[in-house]
């Protein structure tokens, strides 16, 4: 066998596998990243989806559209050299519409998805609640991983404080629709309307008292009929989050970490590598953006061989030192990341602005491979 290098390992990655989910902090590069991966696949023949989950909505700018659409929009690569039958489509998810969905399909009855999903608290849950924007992420990537317009799906993951989340957060939204407690706590009081609530705070339940002073009865009756309504649907919606466990555990599926040089950010990037691993998600490769190469060339004297001005030569032998004395440091942090992880690292070099066009991102993509 030859010796593993981090690029050959996301070029095998993109050419065989169905989903590559890119994951990383806030504000390492992680959505133009993405959007390179998706391109060279798709420049490299295959007919790819780069899907986003960001609200920030950087890889519309990334890939120099004004903006991008809960639907799948096909990109013009007829100027970048595309190989035969390769494509590339990119979308932003809609939390919201995905929630609808999934509650339309397992509702049972038009009158159970009305009371749904004209519930005021469900409105909040299917926007705002922690979890949902992840928990929907998997669900849509799991409706795609089944569309065959698409030999591979890039999903952009949300920038996080820990980039673990991602793959939590939708456990964790599932343990709050299966709070049984909750649910049987309010059962009784909502079963024979708003006015059996009224009575029972009246006369003695000490925590409904709370909940209306500080709630209101309002929002507890909300609350509790979109828990009676939701009780018949859970078993859909847990049986779909296992569904999509299964796919990210797949040989079809493969993760890219992306960090920049700092410690801070690759101390993170190492968690989350653990975790991976932990969780038996198959790694595929490790992108550290933002790097500063070694400058090269012998060191400048501040006497040269051809004439120069002297404060300039001072000032060229000042920033050849800083440059030095910052990429050697990054260098030993990135020797010390392999050691641990035992991972080969790609390695991109800061550019000197943001990529802002298909051709930049080309360019891009080319430092990765």
């Amino acid at each position: 066998m030859g010796p593993r290098t981090p690029s050959a390992s996301l070029a095998a990655a993109l050419a065989g596998h169905r989903i590559v989910v890119v994951c990383g902090a806030g504000g390492v590069g992680k959505t133009t990243t993405s959007a390179a991966l998706a391109l060279h696949a798709a420049l490299s023949g295959r007919r790819v989806l780069a899907c986003t989950i960001d609200p920030s909505r950087r890889l519309a700018t990334s890939l120099g559209l004004g903006h991008l659409s809960e639907k799948p929009q096909a990109l013009d690569l007829s100027r970048l050299g595309r190989k035969g039958g390769g494509q590339l489509s990119a979308m932003v998810l809609d939390t919201k519409r995905t929630f609808d969905a999934l509650v339309e399909r397992y509702a049972g009855s038009r009158d159970a998805r009305t009371r749904i999903l004209e519930n005021r608290f469900y409105k909040q849950v299917s926007s705002a609640l922690a979890g949902s924007h992840e928990y929907m992420a998997m669900e849509k990537l799991l409706e795609l991983s089944a569309d065959e317009r698409f030999d591979l799906v890039v999903l952009d993951t949300p920038p996080t404080r820990h980039a673990l989340d991602f793959l939590e957060a939708p456990d964790r939204l599932m343990s709050f629709l299966d709070a049984s407690i909750l649910r049987y706590f309010l059962r009784p009081y909502f079963v024979a309307g708003r006015l059996t609530l009224k009575v029972a705070t009246r006369t003695g339940a000490a925590a409904l008292r709370l909940a209306d002073r500080y709630l209101g009865l309002q929002f507890l009756q909300d609350l509790s009929e979109f828990f009676l309504a939701f009780e018949g649907m859970y078993d859909g919606f847990k049986e779909r989050a296992a569904r999509v466990h299964a796919l990210l555990r797949g040989p079809g599926c493969g993760f890219v970490l992306v960090a920049t040089a700092s410690s801070q950010a690759l101390n993170e990037a190492r968690y989350f590598h653990r975790r991976l691993v932990e969780k038996k998600m198959p790694f595929v490769g490790f992108v550290v953006n933002r790097t500063h190469p070694e400058p090269a060339g012998r060191r400048p004297s501040r006497g040269g061989d051809v004439a120069v001005d002297a404060e300039l030569a001072v000032r060229l032998a000042e920033l050849y030192r800083d440059q030095d004395r910052v990429a050697r440091a990054e260098r030993r942090l990135l020797n010390r990341l392999e050691v641990d992880l035992d991972e080969p690292l790609v390695t991109i070099p800061e550019f000197e602005g943001d990529v802002h066009d298909l051709r930049g991102l080309r360019d891009f993509a080319g430092t990765i491979f």
